[in-house]
């Protein structure tokens, strides 16, 4: 299995940033809410300067729902959602543990960050613009398909686990109490992406470690180096980040964190 954006979302974005961060034996018994409150601190400090909408990450993010022809304050990315969320009802709600802490680093970065249960991911995943004969489940069961060039999370089977690119994800690939394995994946596109994702994925592989005592793979991709492979022996960090599992293991500190802008 791979995961991978095509050609054609390079080509129109050429200013994105994906990290992506595979992970196995994750449990549903975890405890996170210290580890949490820190990034949802960073979240606070940075609202109380400014509402999400003036913040860079968010920014970007609203000129490529734009550039793709929907109205940004109607379609927001998952952080800006969150953000938003957060700033109104001071808290974000409790749903798995890996979730709750991907959602907290989302919005401590105000950068996108997606969990994939690979259980019902089938073959390969792909960025890219739909035919419109996807299908897509909401979390409430209903079956929908994606607008024809709307930008989808596809599987091989043609299954749509993320509607409008960072907007919506899937209901079928949804982490459960029974999730395992999981693919995350980070996508930014704002001026020092290449950097911030960088560490926010280091960060998460960080807190991954500790809570879980597991072991992660990860990469930043390029148009150079676009795909990521989830076997052992053709894995981004194999590529690129060699020596950076050591790194991964020391404790999270403010530096590790966004700088105010």
């Amino acid at each position: 299995m791979y995961f991978r954006h095509s050609n054609e979302m390079w080509s129109e974005f050429p200013e994105l940033v994906p990290g992506v961060l595979f992970a196995e034996g994750v449990t549903a018994d975890a405890i996170v809410a210290d580890r949490i409150a820190g990034y949802h601190t960073v979240a606070a400090e940075r609202l109380a300067q400014g509402t999400e909408g003036e913040m860079p990450e968010i920014q970007a993010w609203r000129r490529a729902f734009s550039k793709m022809g929907m109205k940004p304050t109607q379609y927001r990315c998952a952080s800006e959602a969150l953000l938003r969320r957060f700033r109104q009802e001071g808290s974000l709600p409790q749903l798995h543990p890996l979730v709750d802490l991907c959602n907290a680093i989302s919005i401590a970065f105000a950068i996108p960050v997606a969990v994939f249960d690979l259980e019902n991911v089938s073959g390969d995943l792909e960025v890219r613009h739909a035919h419109g004969s996807e299908s897509y489940l909401t979390f409430s069961g209903e079956a929908e398909h994606p607008e024809p060039r709307e930008v989808i999370f596809a599987d091989t089977a043609g299954q749509a686990h993320a509607r409008r690119w960072t907007n919506r994800q899937s209901g079928l690939s949804a982490v459960r109490k029974e999730t395992r394995s999981v693919l995350i994946v980070a996508e930014a596109l704002h001026s020092s992406a290449s950097s911030d994702v960088s560490r926010l994925i280091d960060v998460l592989a960080a807190e991954l470690a500790s809570v879980w005592l597991l072991q992660t793979r990860r990469g930043v991709l390029s148009p150079s180096a676009p795909r990521f492979d989830l076997s052992a022996d053709g894995n981004v960090e194999a590529r690129q980040h060699r020596g950076r599992r050591a790194a991964a293991s020391r404790p999270v500190t403010s530096a590790d964190l966004p700088c105010d802008r």
